[in-house]
C-alpha cells in the first residue's frame, strides 16, 4: 500500500508498475515487525531472479488483481500468502513458520510480509465470525512467539460499513474495551 491505492511498486527502482484498483479487499491487519524489528539493507540483497519465479509471480499479480476487483478478502490473504512464502527463499524469516502458524490457528485470511524489510501482518475478513476473539488471540500468540506487534488497523476508510465495528486500533496490543 502506498497513499490511498493498491500498488505494484518496484521498490529497487522506486516507481510504480500498475495501479491495482480503487481500494484493497476489506481487511483487519494485525501488523508486526520480524526480525526484532532491526533494519533490513535490502539493496544488498541478490536481485530477484526472473527465471521460474516470473511466471509464478505473474500468476499471483493476476489474481491480486482478482481479489482488488471483486473485493474478495481470502483471496488477498492466499496471494499474500503464496508472496510472502516464495520471497523467503530471498530474505528468510525465521519467524515465518511462527506467523503462518498464528494465521492459521486464529482463522486469518493470510500473512504479508514485504518484500523489502522486516514489516508483517496478519489479515483477517472483518465479516469473520468471532473477529474480535480471534484478535485477540493472534496477539497472545504473537507475544509467546516473540514477534512484536506495530498496530491493528483496517484496510478501508469508513468501519462502520459492512457491519464492521467503529474502530481503527493502533496500539500495540488491542484493548479489551475494544475487542
Amino acid at each position: 500500500m502506498h497513499g490511498s491505492r493498491p500498488l505494484l511498486f518496484a521498490q529497487r527502482e522506486g516507481r510504480v508498475l500498475e495501479t491495482l484498483g480503487t481500494a484493497l479487499p476489506p481487511a483487519v491487519v494485525v501488523g508486526c515487525a520480524l526480525g526484532g524489528g532491526e533494519p533490513v539493507d535490502t539493496l544488498s540483497l541478490p536481485a530477484p531472479d526472473h527465471g521460474e519465479d516470473l511466471h509464478a509471480y505473474e500468476h499471483l499479480r493476476r489474481m491480486l488483481r482478482r481479489a482488488v476487483t471483486d473485493a474478495d478478502t481470502a483471496l488477498l490473504g492466499r496471494v499474500s500468502t503464496s508472496s510472502a512464502r516464495m520471497r523467503q527463499r530471498v530474505l528468510r524469516h525465521r519467524e515465518f513458520p511462527a506467523l503462518t502458524g498464528i494465521a492459521d490457528s486464529t482463522g486469518a485470511a493470510g500473512v504479508q510480509i514485504a518484500h523489502s524489510g522486516n514489516v508483517a501482518g496478519l489479515l483477517y475478513d472483518p465479516r469473520t465470525p468471532g473477529l474480535h476473539r480471534r484478535l485477540r488471540r493472534c496477539a497472545r500468540a504473537l507475544d509467546r512467539a516473540g514477534i512484536p506487534q506495530t498496530r491493528t488497523f483496517t484496510t478501508f476508510a469508513t468501519p462502520h460499513q459492512r457491519g464492521v465495528p467503529p474502530w481503527t486500533h493502533t496500539s500495540r496490543t488491542p484493548s479489551a474495551d475494544r475487542t
